[in-house]
């Protein structure tokens, strides 16, 4: 039975979702029109369409199963983490539709928002990454503060795709595959902003077992199998959209063999983690989805799904206690290992190969170039994870007490736990 004291969020939750609703129906009056050429008249037409409404099923998958049935591998935590991830994923996709027509300036026509196949995966991309971000706090916030911090989030994300895109030129699809990047960084941010001290070392509700981990499982497989479509969705251009589900597919097979392995090295009992081997084995995905436009061999995708694995598996075993330790920052899903660090080495992997394939005089450029665009993504997510950290910490929001944290009591009904009267 859930106990008396957990805070109540009926004056919260359901007046905070009502308005968003309300005001997103609105936007949507106004500004947001359906495309029409996407009407079906020719056979071009019609085959266009269904190839692009088969890579909006596999990233619909991946928003809502793949990341729904991962974030349930906490044993007392499924159906917060499944039903919060559909929850913060439907406002976060309506409110990237948005802003991505209001920002970004090949959205507009006429003042109009005009809705296309492209644009909705666009948005559930940017889902994505409040999606990773989630990760950090996962089980120590409650559906509002997620709420709060998904639609931040995406603002953050979409303005961060702006500035490189007006002010560096930088191309759309390596602009919103730095996601990962900022949505790990940016809840990294505010898991530390928000640290409890009643979860060191361990919370004692913090824990997996053989279903959770099971089902947590099933939210890998569909994230692996469905990662090429995600990396190339935007991707427009029939070879290079080849060549990156390709390359992402090598990438990933290598991802899992080394998870595996690096898992069962560095146990001291000699035995795999399921934990470890459920994220670490994505980690080629993410690396390989920012380096793709560069990627034109198979040996190198791999190399990169061995090194991502590598570092990945390596952090979930070792950083996570260290940066608790060390910096009071409490990363629930490791996704500053998972997600961060295989797309900053994705980021040096088409550094090096763009300065090995380019001429001399436009080596320097690239690589200024390039390295600004990381420096202000992550500025961009270290300054407004802080704030929004900062924002979430306010009392008005009712955040749930210490031993509640990574409990389903203190927001779902439980018909068997019922006292009668």
């Amino acid at each position: 039975m859930a106990p008396q004291y957990a805070p109540s969020l009926r004056s919260r939750l359901p007046l905070v979702a009502f308005l968003l609703e309300t005001i997103f129906i609105l936007l949507f009056v106004f500004f947001v029109k359906i495309e029409q050429h996407e009407l079906i008249d020719r056979e071009s037409d019609s085959k266009l369409f269904i190839s692009s409404y088969a890579e909006f099923q596999d990233t619909h998958v991946m928003i809502f199963m793949g990341f729904g049935f991962l974030a349930t591998f906490l044993l007392r935590y499924g159906f917060s983490g499944s039903g919060f991830n559909m929850l913060l994923a439907a406002m976060a996709i309506q409110w990237a539709v948005l802003m991505n027509g209001f920002l970004l300036p090949q959205r507009h026509h006429r003042k109009e928002i005009h809705i296309s196949m492209k644009s909705v995966i666009e948005a559930e991309l940017c889902a994505a990454s409040a999606l990773v971000a989630m990760g950090a706090v996962h089980g120590k916030t409650n559906p509002v503060q997620l709420l709060l911090m998904a639609l931040v989030e995406v603002t953050g994300f979409v303005v961060n795709q702006w500035i490189l895109r007006t002010l560096f030129l930088a191309d759309p699809v390596y602009s919103i595959m730095l996601l990962h990047v900022f949505g790990a960084l940016f809840g990294v941010m505010v898991s530390w902003v928000l640290h409890r001290e009643g979860i060191e070392p361990v919370h004692e509700k913090e824990k997996t077992d053989r279903k959770t981990g099971l089902l947590a499982m099933f939210g890998t497989l569909f994230l692996w199998m469905f990662w090429p479509s995600f990396n190339s969705a935007l991707v427009r251009d029939l070879k290079l959209k080849l060549t990156v589900i390709y390359g992402t597919y090598l990438s990933l097979a290598v991802s899992v063999v080394m998870a595996m392995s690096v898992s069962m090295l560095t146990s001291a009992k000699g035995k795999m983690n399921m934990v470890h081997v459920q994220s670490s084995a994505l980690s080629g995905g993410v690396a390989i989805g920012v380096a793709m436009t560069a990627v034109h061999m198979p040996w190198i995708a791999m190399t990169i799904g061995f090194c991502a694995a590598l570092l990945s598996a390596l952090g979930f075993r070792y950083m996570k206690n260290h940066m608790l330790l060390a910096f009071e920052c409490h990363d629930t899903c490791s996704v500053l290992n998972v997600h961060a660090v295989p797309g900053i080495l994705g980021w040096f992997a088409l550094l090096f190969l763009r300065l090995a394939s380019d001429e001399s005089t436009v080596v320097v450029q690239f690589a200024v170039y390039h390295i600004c665009v990381l420096l202000i993504t992550v500025c961009m997510s270290l300054v407004m994870g802080t704030a929004t950290g900062l924002f979430l910490k306010w009392s008005i929001w009712r955040p749930q007490q210490d031993r509640k944290c990574f409990d389903d009591q203190a927001f779902w009904e439980f018909p068997n736990l019922a006292v009668k009267k």
